[in-house]
C-alpha cells in the first residue's frame, strides 16, 4: 500500500453513516469484552446507541490511562508565527479574505514571545502558523527552530504540509512532532471548506502524515475539525488513519486531537454541534481502541469540561494559550485564530491538576533519549 489513499478509497462516507446507525447495544457490549479491539471496535464505540455506555466506558477509559500513562498530565503552550495565509478557508480567522492585519514574527520578537513562555515554566511548545509558502515558508521555519531549540525540550509544528524532503530537513534541526488536521474527510464538500488556496487539494493534504512518517518524525498528531460534518463518520476515518500510519510507521508515536469550532473572525456556523457528552464519549473511544495513543485537550474547551477530562483519557493539555502572532507580548492585540475557552493561568492549571490527584509535567522528553 502506497499511502493512505489507497486504504480510504475503500471506503465510502454514506456507508459509514449508516452502518453507525445500524450498530446495537449488543455490538458495543460485545466489542469493550474484547481484549484485542479493532477499528470495527471503534465504530461500535461511537456510534449512537454506544452513548448508552458512556458511565462504563469512561471507567475503562480511566483504567487504562492510568496503566499506560499513570496520573500524569503534559503541559504545552502554542507559539504562532504569524498569521499570513493563502488559502481561503470558511471557518479560520486567517483566511486570506478576511480583510485583517497581518503579522509575522521577526527574530527578535520570537524569542521575546519564546521568553514568555520560558517564565511559565514551559519546555514543550507548538509552532502555529498560516499558510503561506512564500512568506513562512520552510527557511523561515528552520531559522526558527534553530533560535528555540537551545531554550525548549520538546518543539512540535502545526503549519501547511511540505514535502518529505522538508520535514526531514525539521527532523534534523530537531522538531519532536508534527500536526497536521485533515479537517474533514468528508471528500465531495471539502473544497466546499477549502476553496482557494493549496489547502483545498484534499488529496495532497490526506498524504500528508505519510510523508512525515517517511521522514522519521518522533511524533505525528491528528484531528479533524469538529463542527464542519458527522464528527462520528469524521471520528472514524481518523481513527482508520491512525490505524494506518501506526502499522506503516512503527517507530513514531501518534497523538489525536479534539478541536471544536470556536468564534473567530470571518467563520461560519458549526454544521453539526458537538456536545460535551459525545466529546466525552469520542476520547473515552480513542484510550479503548487504542492504548497507547495520546490525547490532546485544546484551551478551545471550557473549564469545567477541562477540569474533568484530565481523569478521564487525556494525556496532555495546553495552557495560557495565546492564538495571535505575538500574542503573549510583542503584539497582543493582533488577530487571533480563534477564540480560546478556558484563559486560565500556567499555574493555575497545574493546581487544578494537582487537585485532581495528578502530577502536571513540563519535560518528559529530550533527544538525548531517542
Amino acid at each position: 500500500m502506497k499511502s493512505f489513499n489507497d486504504l480510504f478509497e475503500q471506503y465510502q462516507w454514506d456507508e459509514i453513516k449508516t452502518r453507525l446507525e445500524t450498530i446495537t447495544l449488543s455490538d458495543v457490549e460485545r466489542s469493550l469484552q474484547k481484549d484485542n479491539k479493532t477499528i470495527e471496535d471503534f465504530l461500535n464505540f461511537i456510534s449512537p446507541v454506544g452513548a448508552q455506555k458512556l458511565e462504563v466506558m469512561a471507567k475503562m477509559a480511566q483504567q487504562l490511562t492510568w496503566k499506560r500513562f499513570g496520573k500524569t498530565i503534559q503541559l504545552y503552550a502554542p507559539l504562532y508565527l504569524s498569521n499570513e495565509c493563502q488559502n481561503i478557508c470558511t471557518y479560520c480567522g486567517f483566511s486570506l479574505d478576511n480583510a485583517i492585519k497581518r503579522k509575522t514574527l521577526s527574530d527578535t520578537e520570537l524569542m521575546i514571545e519564546a521568553s514568555v513562555l520560558k517564565s511559565m515554566d514551559v519546555n514543550h511548545v507548538l509552532l502555529v502558523s498560516g499558510e503561506a509558502n512564500k512568506k513562512v515558508g520552510i527557511e523561515y521555519f528552520l531559522n526558527a527552530i534553530r533560535l528555540l531549540k537551545p531554550h525548549f525540550a520538546h518543539i512540535s509544528i502545526e503549519v501547511q504540509p511540505l514535502s518529505e524532503e522538508e520535514y526531514r530537513q525539521l527532523h534534523e534541526v530537531g522538531v519532536n512532532a508534527v500536526l497536521v488536521y485533515q479537517e474533514t474527510y468528508h471528500q465531495e464538500v471539502y473544497r466546499e471548506y477549502h476553496t482557494k488556496g493549496k489547502k483545498s487539494n484534499f488529496s495532497f493534504r490526506l498524504e500528508t502524515p505519510d510523508r512525515i512518517g517517511k521522514a522519521g518524525i518522533h511524533k505525528i498528531g491528528l484531528g479533524v475539525l469538529l463542527g464542519l460534518e458527522d464528527w462520528r463518520v469524521d471520528s472514524f476515518f481518523n481513527a482508520l488513519h491512525i490505524d494506518y500510519l501506526q502499522k506503516q510507521y512503527w517507530k513514531s508515536r501518534f497523538s489525536v486531537s479534539f478541536p471544536r469550532l470556536r468564534p473567530a473572525e470571518g467563520i461560519i456556523e458549526p454544521n453539526f454541534i458537538m456536545e460535551d457528552r459525545d466529546l466525552l464519549q469520542l476520547i473515552c473511544a480513542y484510550r479503548i481502541w487504542n492504548e497507547d495513543l495520546e490525547i490532546s485537550i485544546s484551551t478551545r474547551e471550557n473549564e469545567k469540561f477541562r477540569n474533568h477530562i484530565i481523569s478521564l483519557g487525556a494525556t496532555t493539555m495546553s495552557a495560557a494559550s495565546k492564538t495571535n502572532p505575538g500574542g503573549y507580548a510583542v503584539d497582543k492585540e493582533s488577530l487571533e485564530q480563534f477564540e480560546t475557552s478556558d484563559e486560565r493561568s500556567m499555574d493555575e492549571i497545574k493546581s487544578i491538576i494537582r487537585k485532581a490527584g495528578y502530577d502536571p509535567v513540563m519535560k518528559d522528553w529530550d533527544a538525548i533519549y531517542s
